[in-house]
């Protein structure tokens, strides 16, 4: 199974597990960027609270979906139904 990641950064940003010179190292993360397909859900590519850039989000498994998540859910969910 595929994990959707919507709108978040830091929670799942792999530098929190790989990097000792990250400001987040060593804050518990969710292990995303391990599945073999990654799906994000964001508005932009702005870092997140930390302000430190995600390499999550440059992975070979992932995939990005720039938008309002809402509505970009709802219509990935439709395409499904179709």
């Amino acid at each position: 199974m595929s994990p959707v990641v919507i709108g978040a950064n830091d929670v799942v940003n792999p530098s929190a597990r790989n990097d000792e010179d990250s400001p987040i190292y060593g804050m518990p993360i969710i292990n995303v960027d391990q599945a073999q397909t990654v799906f994000v859900l964001k508005r932009s590519m702005a870092s997140g609270f930390s302000g430190v850039d995600n390499p999550l989000f440059f992975g070979e498994n992932t995939r990005m979906l720039f938008g309002d998540a809402k509505e970009s859910i709802s219509g990935v969910v439709s395409e499904f139904g179709k």
